[in-house]
């Protein structure tokens, strides 16, 4: 391949890289590269996690990786809480990036929060209140079918995430994001929602006709619950290589 594309996918909150076992390989397998870092507080990393870990954190895991690398024409792709991540690290590296894409994600404006964007964000960070350790958020359970967890209904793959899953700081979702410079509004913008089963009290704010850039949205449905790395692999490649 002349021209390959450089992907680096970013797991949601309590997940890790590991979540794209299943789409990294059938990327390379086109002949792109592929990063699936683990941000702070998971994976690798999870012995990192403290209550000053936030989004600024994992921010700067991703925009480090970046640089680190010296990566450039990336396609930054984020899973449900890092699309909050993805924003304002494009707001840091825009030259770096040739599109961003929201899995399913928390797509916020400059100067919002998680919980701006999803109000059941607070519901959660109240409930750890009187907890031991009231800064740290655990996963979320798993509900009957067809909730499953996080959208995952196999037994099996259930059996693995569990495997993966790490709490989360409440500051990930306390702070906002920065998207004040203008050159990041001009980076395309792709959103791939999770159209299956969604749980009780979690609403999803709609995606404008218009990108910041002027385009229209390009926005894609894929018939699967939240987890869509896990769940459709071949489906979410697919999007993602139609949008390189």
């Amino acid at each position: 391949m002349s021209n390959p594309t450089t992907y680096v996918l970013v797991h949601g909150a309590w997940h890790d890289g590991q979540s794209w076992n299943r789409v990294a390989p059938l990327l390379t397998a086109q002949g792109h590269r592929v990063f699936a870092p683990s941000l702070t507080g998971h994976g690798d990393k999870a012995h990192l996690l403290g209550p000053e870990v936030g989004l600024t954190t994992h921010v700067d895991d991703i925009v480090g990786l970046i640089l680190g690398h010296d990566l450039n024409g990336i396609v930054l792709v984020g899973h449900s809480y890092a699309g909050m991540v993805i924003s304002s690290v494009a707001n840091r590296v825009p030259e770096r990036i040739s599109r961003l894409v929201y899995i399913d994600a928390i797509v916020p404006t400059h100067g919002e929060n998680a919980i701006d964007v999803m109000p059941l964000t607070q519901v959660m960070i109240d409930g750890a209140a009187d907890s031991a350790q009231p800064w740290r958020i655990p996963p979320l359970p798993e509900f009957p079918a067809p909730l499953g967890l996080f959208g995952i209904t196999d037994p099996d793959d259930i059996a693995w995430l569990k495997t993966t899953l790490t709490d989360e700081s409440i500051l990930c979702f306390q702070q906002p994001a920065e998207m004040d410079n203008p050159a990041q509004a001009w980076i395309p913008r792709v959103h791939i929602l999770c159209v299956g089963s969604v749980p009780e009290g979690v609403t999803r704010r709609p995606i404008p006709e218009t990108q910041p850039n002027g385009e229209p949205s390009r926005v894609y449905e894929l018939e699967t619950g939240h987890d869509s790395m896990i769940t459709k692999p071949v489906e979410l490649s697919d999007l993602l290589l139609e949008n390189a």
